[in-house]
Formats: C-alpha cells, structure tokens, sequence
C-alpha cells in the first residue's frame, strides 16, 4: 500500500506520454550515418505502465498508450499472443491497479487531468462502475488486504486536506472507515490481521515520522522518535505481521531500511547501502524480498530469496534497468521492465521454476534502429562554491571536437526530483537532430544524499540556478558545444528554472522552453491542491510562506520580473493543471510579448499537469523543435 509521497516532489511533472502513426523517413542515409526521423517516429515509441498477474497465472495486465490514451491491454503471460485491448478511452488516461482474486480488474482514473483519481471497477463482460463516485475527491488506491478479501483505499471526500482510510469488502463493494485522519497524517499500510495502520507524518520536507495506528485501542504511537532533521517513512508491514518496515536516513546520508519488531518495539537494520534505498518489500508469503537501490542515477535491484538470503540470479537481458517487478501470490511467477537512457521499456514475465524470461511487449518504434539512439552518460562538474553537481549528458553520435553544435539544458521537476538514466522520447529527438542535451541534478535533487538534497532550501532560483549557469563551462569545454548557443528548458520546477534563468541571469542562455512551469509562486503556493494537506506546510517551510515570506516570494517569482527577459522563448501549458494554474503562463506570456522578445505560446484544453495525450506531445515536441531550429541553431544549421 503506498500513500507517502515526497513533498519536495510534488511539483513534478505528471506522465509523460508518446502517436500510433507511422511516417516515412527521407531518403536512405550514407553508410554508417546516423538516420534522421520525425517526431512522430519517436512518439510511435509506446509508453506502459504497471502490471499484474491474472489469479490463474495465465495473463498480464497493463496499461499502455498505444492508441494515443492510456488505456488497459492484456498478454498471455508466456507471450504466445498479441495485447489484448481492455478499455477503449478517447479522453482520461486509464492506469492499471491490478486484479482481483476473481478475475475483475480495478483500475484508475481522473477527469481531463484534474488529478481528482477514482477507483474504477471492471467486470469480467466489461462492464465498468465507479467506485468511487463522490464529487471534487480524490481517492487512492492502497493495496488488497492479507486474506484477498477486500481492499483499502484513501479519500478526501470528508475533508479535502486529510485521506481518510477505508477498506472496501469485495463480496458487496461496501466501504468500512478504518482510520479518521485527524490531519497531519498520510496511510501508508495495513497489517495482514488489519489491526494496524502505518502512518507517515511530513514536518518539512527533510523531517518526517512514522506512527502506528492501532484500529482496536484507536491509539496512534510514535514508532520514530529523533531529534533535528530525519526522514521517516513507512515500506510496509512483514507478511507475517510481526514487524513494520521503516525507510530512514537517520544518522546517514542516505536511505536505508530498518525492520520494527511490534512485539518488542526493537528496530534493527535490514538493509544498508552506499545510496538511497528505494524500495524493499516482501512477495506475498515473504520468500522473496524485492531491494532497489537509487545508484547514481540508475535502478540497481536484486531479488532475495529469505530462505538463503541469496540473490536470484536473472537470466542475461539486454543492458539497463530492472525496474517494476510484480511477483504472484504463487510466488512462482512474477512481470518487470527493463528500461535504459537508449531503449524504452519492454515488459517481461518470468518463471522462477524454469528460469524463463519472456519478453511480452516491446515498445521501441521498428521503425527506429536502436543504433542510432544514443547512451546516456553521468558526468560531474563543480559549481560556483565548489559543490559537485552531477548531470547526464547525451550528445549527437557523430559529434566531434571542433563542432559547434547548440546544446539545451534539461532541468528536472519537483524541486527535489531527479533525471534519471531513463528513456525520454524527447531527448533523443533531440540529440538525434543536432543538440546536445545536459540533464542537470541540480542541488536540491533527490538520489544524493540529504546534505545535497536540502542544499537549495530556500534559495530556489538562486543557487540552484547557479549550478545550471556554471554547467555552461562544462559544456564548452566538451570541445563541440558553442558557448553562444546554450538554452534552458524544463517542465514545472524545471519550467520555472527556465523562466528563472532568463529573468535572473538574462545574458546567460540564448532560449528557454517552459513546460507547465511556476512563474509566480505566491499564486502557486496559496493555490495548492486540497489534497497535498501536510505536504502544504512542508513546501511552505521549504520554499516561503505565501503571507510571512511574501517580499522573498516575489523577488523570486520571474513574473514580476520579465521586463529583464530579452531571449526568445516558448511556453506549453495545460488547460486545466491543477498545480501551476494556467492564468500564470498567460500572464508571462503577454508580459515578455511587451519587450518585443519573440514569445511562443501552445495550450492544451484537455491536459492536466503533464501530458497523458500522444496528439498533444507530438505537437507540443515539434514545436519545440522548430522554436530551437530558428532561435537556437540558426538559419542553415
């Protein structure tokens, strides 16, 4: 069950998505030359999300875009057959939870990009109902109890700043409140015998804590008592039920992972590793343990089998990371992705008895040679006081020194995300037409330690963007990058970075892309979804309070300050984000048109924070690239 969310991430950008069309290329390349293709070549590339085993072990359910929205497919889990196609949205994306033990599927979904998620329930004929139904709440989905017998799930509806908890019996699909949430808390699991809650509580955005609710005494204990700042979060209770599993970095730099025995109120450590900790749990009887670990910007997992404590030794994959993996009840099957900077997920299943992989759906276009696409590489540079910042770098193929090439910096939303060495549609079109592209982890980036990650607190727009300006001195000195045609571009924290970079230090970059991004935080902040609740205070102590830090809010806000803005620049907005409103990218946008700066402005009626539509990403993409074409390469590049 997972309701704990970061709150230095909230800002994120939502999905993003890719056409099913096929568009033939030019004329065949030299020998050895890297292949030119279009947009709609690379957003042909098909995006998935989650999966699940049927009970009868016999299919795999998934989401995936394909059709242009996120829809639900099936797969024969040996790979014998083609996607079956569940549900047929032309509007919300539809996201996959799983199945129930019988054979229905629950699945997700908001309205036009609200983020207001119900839970959805469809039958075996197809038939779909609303589970959910109240209006202007949010529900989410928190996993399927012990006994299988019925579900939890979180809701607003009772006040829109706090999730209550509620278990939903499968036999009637009649909802039982467990946990009244007083505020402050967020659910984030239940025991196997239901008498315990876990519950995580957000003071900052470097401080939280773990609690344990008990349903029968309706007493809530504090399991992670420290002093000064810890993050605490709750991995999930033992399938045993004996202990609870606690992510924390107290005393460390990193996350790491301890195991508190709820008879004796005993933590020890369970595992420890030189980088955050991201996900370890337990297969549904416990004989597997699922570890990953945030390694420098890569997915390093393994799966332990408890009874000897040794690694499962997968068989040979293509090279990137394992990530996603969802093990059967039966403990004798279980689904991945494999995913890297160069190739797009393609979805697996395996057999622990045979050993098998299988591969189930690829996503990468054949129209593509995945030859051309390009590798991500880490790379470190020392920023203005002498602080490492680590970045990805991609560069054209057949980049050499002595070229000046144009480059474009893509800055990460949260503020306490990460760009991870993952596939992006848009980089590689990109870097396949001629750019070099910097992915910056800027201070204040998840992944590297909490010294690091705190390192921005309150200096947004400022240090942070530092580090980006001092990664034009890496840039030149690549040898094939041209110092003059050096750009920014980003969505939602990324997206104020790059309104930032050009208000700020406007003689810096030479265009800016702004997608959903920030342009006045006191509208931002005090226009906050409902829902964040604890996570309001947390973003409110880390970045300003609206009311007590209103001089400093403004002073960073680049709205106020876009008579300073003098390069080109092209802002992409949703219609109806619910987190960076669309009034403040109509307002950026008219005031830097009265400099006489060219301003290019695209907006989406049925998009939400982030794209979940492959129509609005091809033609929000494409013109990004015709925006850098003319303002950033030039004329006859």
């Amino acid at each position: 069950m997972k309701f704990l969310f970061n709150s230095k991430t909230l800002l994120a950008l939502g999905v993003s998505v890719s056409v099913n069309v096929t568009i033939l290329a030019g004329p065949a390349p030299k020998p050895n030359a890297v292949r030119k293709y279009t947009i709609e070549q690379f957003m042909k590339t098909i995006r998935f999300g989650g999966s699940d085993i049927s009970p009868d072990e016999k299919t795999v359910l998934f989401s995936s875009n394909q059709d242009g929205v996120f829809n639900l497919y099936e797969i024969p889990f040996d790979g014998s057959g083609q996607p079956k196609q569940l549900t047929s949205s032309k509007t919300n994306a539809i996201f996959a939870i799983g199945y129930l033990p019988d054979g229905r599927i629950l699945y997700s979904s908001d309205q036009g990009g609200n983020e207001l998620t119900h839970i959805y329930l469809r039958e075996k004929d197809g038939a779909i109902s609303d589970l959910t139904p109240g209006e202007k709440a949010k529900y989410q989905f928190g996993g399927l109890s012990h006994d299988r017998k019925s579900f939890f799930y979180g809701s607003n509806q009772r006040n829109r700043a706090a999730f209550d908890l509620f278990e939903m019996e499968l036999a009637t699909m009649k909802p039982k409140l467990i946990f009244e949430n007083p505020g402050g808390f967020l659910p984030s699991d239940v025991s196997p015998d239901k008498r315990y809650v876990s519950l995580t509580k957000t003071m900052t955005t470097s401080n939280s804590d773990t609690y344990l609710y008990d349903t029968q005494t309706k007493e809530t204990k504090l399991l992670t008592k420290h002093e000064g700042d810890v993050n605490n979060g709750s991995a999930g209770f033992t399938p045993d039920g004996k202990k609870l599993l606690i992510s924390t970095d107290d005393g460390n730099e990193f996350s790491y992972i301890k195991a508190y025995d709820l008879a004796t109120g005993q933590s020890t450590v369970l595992d420890k590793a030189n980088w955050d900790i991201m996900g370890d749990y337990l297969s549904y009887r416990g004989k597997y343990r699922v570890l990953s670990v945030n390694n420098d910007a890569r997915t390093e997992l393994k799966i332990i089998d408890t009874r000897t404590n040794q690694a499962v030794k997968l068989p040979a994959l293509p090279g990137g990371d394992v990530t996603g993996v969802n093990i059967a009840d039966s403990e004798g099957r279980m689904t991945f992705y494999v995913n890297s900077s160069n190739s797009p997920s393609t979805l697996y299943s395996y057999d622990f008895k045979t050993g098998k992989a299988t591969p189930l759906v690829r996503s990468l276009n054949p129209e593509i040679n995945a030859e051309d696409l390009v590798l991500g590489e880490v790379i470190r540079y020392k920023s203005f006081d002498g602080m490492e910042i680590p970045a990805l770098l991609f560069k054209p193929k057949e980049a050499k020194a002595g070229d000046k090439l144009p480059a474009i910096l893509s800055i990460h939303g949260g503020p306490g995300g990460q760009t991870r060495l993952s596939y992006s549609p848009l980089v590689q079109y990109l870097v396949n037409s001629g750019y070099v592209v910097l992915a910056v982890n800027n201070r204040g980036s998840s992944g590297y330690g909490k010294t690091f990650y705190a390192a921005d607190d309150r200096k947004h727009g400022d240090a942070d963007l530092k580090d980006c300006v001092e990664s034009k001195k890496f840039l030149t000195g690549t040898g094939y990058v041209d110092p003059s045609k050096i750009g920014i571009m980003g969505g939602s924290y990324g997206g104020y970075m790059t309104l930032a970079g050009l208000a700020f230090t406007p003689d810096e970059f030479a265009v800016g892309v702004d997608i959903f991004g920030v342009a006045n935080w006191l509208r931002t902040l005090n226009s906050m979804p409902e829902w964040w609740g604890p996570q309001r205070d947390a973003m409110f102590k880390e970045i300003g309070h609206p009311k007590a830090d209103s001089v400093a809010l403004y002073n960073k806000s680049p709205l106020f300050h876009t008579n300073k803005i003098k390069k080109p620049l092209i802002v992409i907005q949703g219609a109806n984000d619910p987190r960076v409103l669309k009034i403040e990218s109509d307002e950026i946008v008219a005031n830097v048109k009265k400099n006489g700066v060219p301003v290019e402005y695209i907006t989406f009626p049925n998009e939400g924070h982030g794209f979940v539509k492959k129509e609005n990403e091809i033609t929000a993409y494409k013109a990004v690239r015709e925006f850098l074409d003319k303002y950033l390469k030039g004329p006859g590049q």
